[in-house]
């Protein structure tokens, strides 16, 4: 098929290409031009998306069976986008994020969870959960045909930017002591972008989902003792209770990147009911083969530069330390004195 990938260059866009070309789709991407790895093979068309003339223009007059678009700023990008392409291309996936759902989300929430308020043709990039709904809106009102509302949860695999996997990969390859956020058997939930490429390619679903793995795909232990064993390191993983991490003050989810605690608010970050996703054909491949491809593409090419609307990044050694300190703190006992009778 003809495939239109807005975006292309980056993480969940290049797997798409890379998917479609393997495929023998015929495929075309929109970019900037100015950061990421385009991939060969690709017709590669560069326009800002927030000039709707340099896009109609990089768009002309052609058509495609299908369009992937992976924008997470402006609303706006997405409306003009899909306002251009309405009619000409017949089935349109925007990968949105669980982001849209209102905090906190609920452990087991489905696609009928509340969300946050989004404008469609809004300038503001400043609020992720926002300009994610946003898109969404905008595409579902412009397009006018089969379109695809991906809400993808925790996304890991190659070619990551906002740098999860990456960090864990490289802590543990520096070897030493290193702080793993327990229990050992928490249930982790996320997707590798190449299972949402394969998915979209080969089902072209309708509708809004969940697109992340069941809960449970793998567990917070079996995904560190791995990267342990892909790196080849000889790290010692020292586990720490939830209640330590809360003690040292050190972020789940961003500076310990794929963690959050089995309870609390975060919880529901790790348990999205994702059974649409999975009558609609999504397959999740085993947790091994990410983290050694993910291994390899970072040994080959290095960590991108970090988006700007994520949050903070991983932790740093300060926030290693405090963790130390409180684990430390928690698991020193009072000497015994022991009296000997002669």
């Amino acid at each position: 098929m003809r495939l239109l990938v807005l975006g292309g260059t980056h993480h969940v866009g290049r797997a798409f290409v890379e998917a479609a070309l393997a495929r023998g789709d015929d495929v075309t991407t929109v970019t900037r031009g100015l950061t990421g790895t385009a991939v060969e093979g690709a017709e590669a068309r560069h326009a800002d998306r927030l000039d709707p003339g340099a896009l109609r223009t990089a768009l002309g007059d052609d058509e495609w069976d299908a369009v992937v678009d992976t924008w997470s700023a402006e609303p706006v990008a997405v409306q003009t986008s899909a306002r251009l392409l309405r009619g000409r291309a017949g089935h349109y996936t925007y990968i949105s994020s669980c982001s849209v759902y209102t905090w906190p989300i609920a452990v087991g929430s489905d696609e009928g969870a509340p969300v946050v308020e989004g404008d469609p043709a809004s300038t503001d990039a400043s609020d992720y959960a926002a300009a994610k709904r946003g898109g969404e809106l905008a595409a579902l009102a412009e397009f006018g045909g089969d379109v695809a509302i991906a809400r993808a949860g925790l996304i890991l695999g190659p070619y990551e930017m906002v740098g999860r996997m990456p960090f864990w990969l490289k802590r543990i390859a520096a070897g030493g002591r290193v702080p793993a956020p327990g229990p050992h058997e928490r249930p982790l939930q996320y997707v590798d972008c190449r299972d949402i490429a394969d998915w979209v390619l080969g089902s072209r679903p309708v509708g809004t989902f969940n697109m992340v793995s069941e809960p449970g795909h793998t567990t917070i232990g079996a995904l560190l003792d791995e990267v342990r064993t892909v790196t080849g390191s000889d790290a010692e993983l020292v586990w720490l209770d939830p209640a330590a991490v809360e003690a040292a003050g050190v972020q789940p989810w961003t500076e310990l990147p794929i963690w959050v605690p089995p309870t609390g608010e975060l919880a529901g970050l790790h348990a999205l009911d994702t059974s649409a996703a999975r009558a609609a054909g999504l397959h999740c491949r085993p947790m091994p083969e990410t983290v050694a491809d993910t291994w390899a593409w970072l040994q080959r090419e290095g960590l991108p530069e970090r988006p700007t609307n994520r949050g903070g990044g991983p932790m740093d050694a300060a926030a290693e330390a405090r963790l130390w300190a409180a684990h430390d703190a928690a698991t020193s006992t009072t000497p015994t004195t022991t009296t000997t009778t002669t």
